[in-house]
């Protein structure tokens, strides 16, 4: 069996001296969306900021591609191929969609880690994200802070793309937008997973996330309270009830 995109053991983190995580442990394959979902303050933003290295304090093992990354820094973290799109969206809004996508570039890639086989990696430009995002096309000299916040999102993930990462992290992609735009999120991210991306999803919205998602952990507390297909999760009401529901 192939090694794992990334594999989490025993991760914690700590704003300052309040934990915030306790010991959780995951994975991601290549080419699976995994949807991490949970209540608000369940711990899961915490998770993705932890795996770019943006917490106070951290510890466990965090692996990309075979490589251990739990000590590096977010910009070598970023280079190695894993990108990252923020549920804030933290667009440029006085620069340009295509301003902000050339601020995302990073160069071609290949499926080079442990146990990959050295093929080329997807590898996206301005006018392939347009295919991707008609409506990033039709303004492509309007500044970040006019576009509606649907259209923010979207350029967010058009920038991440930019950098041609191996796996993303898509932190809340379906808050705050229009249901258009979430049909349009969702069937960019089963592009993306045909693509070969691996995907890790922080979502509350059950319907988004069995639409694009293979497997789901669910958090509670900053603990990983139950693990499974996300078909067997949409099947499950007692679960939906004790972990999802407010």
């Amino acid at each position: 069996m192939s090694a794992p995109m990334l594999a989490v053991e025993k991760l914690c983190a700590w704003y300052s001296a309040a934990q915030i995580l306790f010991d959780i442990s995951f994975t991601v394959g290549r080419g699976e969306v995994v949807a991490l979902m949970g209540r608000n303050g369940a711990g899961k933003t915490t998770t993705m900021r932890s795996l770019m290295g943006l917490m106070d304090r951290r510890s466990g093992s965090v692996v990309f591609r075979g490589r251990d990354i739990s000590r590096l820094p977010p910009f070598r973290i970023a280079r190695l191929g894993l990108g990252w799109v923020p549920e804030d969206r933290r667009i440029f809004t006085e620069l340009s969609v295509m301003d902000n996508l050339d601020i995302g570039r990073q160069p071609p890639r290949r499926w080079d880690g442990e146990n990959e086989d050295g093929t080329a990696a997807p590898v996206w430009t301005p006018e392939r994200l347009f295919g991707l995002f008609p409506n990033l096309g039709e303004m492509r000299d309007r500044a970040g802070g006019s576009m509606s916040g649907g259209e923010q999102q979207m350029l967010t993930v058009a920038r991440t793309l930019m950098g041609n990462p191996l796996l993303v992290l898509l932190d809340e992609p379906s808050e705050g937008v229009a249901p258009l735009i979430v049909e349009q999120m969702a069937n960019t991210i089963i592009e993306l997973k045909k693509q070969g991306l691996s995907i890790l999803l922080s979502e509350q919205n059950l319907h988004f996330a069995e639409l694009v998602s293979d497997r789901v952990y669910l958090l509670e507390k900053g603990h990983i309270a139950w693990q499974g297909g996300m078909k067997e999760l949409v099947g499950n009401e007692e679960v939906q009830r004790t972990f999802l529901t407010m």
